[in-house]
């Protein structure tokens, strides 16, 4: 068994109980993730008042994202760890069976990347996504999708790896993001009306 499988098996054991919270859980562990895309247009929207870092920050969040997802594909194929429901067949499973492997959690890293990138953005919004990210993660457990460790690690490379490039390129993206606000993309990098 993974580590963490005795863990699995209380939060399994709480989603047997607590059959009123299944649709809520299981919508959410599918579909969840649209939340981060709508944190992200607000995160654009208000960046657009910002400043040029602010605004490069913003731009390099999904960029990290699709890296760590990217990079973390290798880790899934070389580790090959078996789905909860393989290895305990007697499981309260709530979503659709799949044959990928478990570890780490493409969910968990793509909302890790998005909450923790938005703090560079708007610290408030970067503690809401944050609190939306640790809900995506229990829930992906709680349908009996991943492992605890699964989504743990998912959440952590995809926060490190947007953090990094946020730290590592948003010098040099800002630059562009001050050219393009003298060009005609200008509203989508600035709410302020050109003066002079």
């Amino acid at each position: 068994m993974p580590p963490g499988s005795g863990l699995f098996d209380e939060v399994n054991a709480f989603a047997a109980q607590t059959p009123w919270l299944h649709g809520l859980m299981l919508s959410y562990a599918r579909y969840g993730i649209l939340l981060f895309v709508a944190f992200l247009v607000t995160a654009w929207w208000m960046s657009r008042g910002r400043g040029s870092r602010t605004m490069a920050a913003l731009l390099l969040i999904p960029v990290g994202a699709v890296l760590a997802l990217g990079v973390q594909q290798v880790v899934i194929q070389a580790v090959a760890e078996a789905r909860p429901y393989t290895l305990e067949p007697n499981a309260l499973i709530l979503i659709a069976k799949t044959a990928d492997p478990s570890f780490p959690s493409d969910h968990a890293c793509a909302v890790g990347a998005v909450a923790a990138g938005l703090f560079f953005v708007d610290r408030r919004l970067g503690w809401v996504a944050t609190v939306g990210a640790a809900l995506m993660a229990f829930s992906r457990v709680y349908v009996g999708a991943h492992w605890p460790l699964d989504v743990v690690v998912g959440l952590a490379w995809g926060a490190a790896v947007t953090v990094a490039l946020i730290l590592v390129l948003r010098g040099p993206v800002s630059r562009v993001v001050d050219w393009a606000s003298g060009s005609f993309l200008r509203p989508m990098v600035l709410a302020a009306p050109a003066q002079g």
